[in-house]
């Protein structure tokens, strides 16, 4: 079995089209991930994907890149703090987001809190979305080890969780604001008039073609004036093909 061969065979078995993927760099991952549990061939990984519900899970989190934390790249939240007063909250008491790819609820639980602070009163929705659902039971559940915390402020900490066990729960202000469904950004259509997507890390692993369709498809999904917030190393050049312009470094507006 090579390669093409296990992109197809997970594409049937598990239903994640790879095919989307940057393939050199998918590879290097599945070998990675192959050497961490000492599997030399691509036939006895799917074997073992199949039979061992702990290796799927690994596999599909591997693959599906769930890494992640409370205000990840705390300075670029902090802009995005400043673009919803300036450029969302003027003309709105409520905020529809789209956080995508939202792995286990992190990041739009970091973006509950921001409305919160900035907009107390609004009636703010947060849609939050990933292809896998383990990870999508565990963000509902809204439970946290110390290591994803690590961005939190004691002010933040002390408000907006309680802790039991050395875990960190969200408390219900915020998690009533977020409604978690699983989603796929290739396949699946997507909703509109947002006046936010969050999507970081995610749409830089995927090839060229994919990732143009899913910026248009953003674009498309947001209403006009509406903001469009991406990865640390996720700079759009071609902004103004897919309808907007630069609001900061890593947040674009719809025009």
């Amino acid at each position: 079995m090579d390669f093409n061969e296990f992109h197809r065979w997970v594409h049937k078995e598990l239903g994640i089209n790879l095919s989307a993927y940057k393939p050199e760099q998918l590879n290097r991952r599945i070998n990675s991930l192959m050497t961490r549990v000492g599997i030399k061939s691509l036939e006895e990984y799917t074997k073992v994907i199949k039979t061992n519900p702990e290796q799927k899970q690994k596999f599909l989190d591997f693959i599906t890149i769930n890494v992640t934390e409370f205000f990840r790249n705390p300075e670029l939240f902090a802009d995005l703090e400043k673009q919803i007063v300036k450029e969302l909250l003027p003309n709105n008491n409520s905020v529809k987001v789209w956080s995508a790819a939202c792995s286990i609820g992190c990041e739009p639980y970091t973006l509950g809190i921001i409305l919160d602070k900035i907009s107390p009163n609004g009636r703010h929705n947060i849609v939050a979305t990933d292809i896998d659902d383990t990870i999508l039971s565990r963000a509902k559940l809204g439970e946290y080890s110390q290591n994803e915390m690590k961005g939190v402020n004691n002010s933040d900490l002390s408000k907006y969780f309680k802790i039991k066990d050395d875990k960190y729960y969200i408390e219900s202000k915020v998690k009533n604001m977020v409604t978690f469904k699983k989603h796929d950004l290739i396949l699946d259509r997507y909703e509109n008039n947002f006046d936010l997507i969050v999507c970081r890390n995610v749409v830089i692993y995927f090839n060229n073609d994919v990732k143009q369709d899913i910026y248009k498809r953003f674009s498309d999904s947001l209403k006009k004036g509406g903001l469009l917030f991406v990865g640390a190393t996720e700079s759009i050049y071609n902004y103004r093909d897919y309808g907007f312009e630069k609001a900061s470094t890593f947040i674009y507006k719809k025009v």
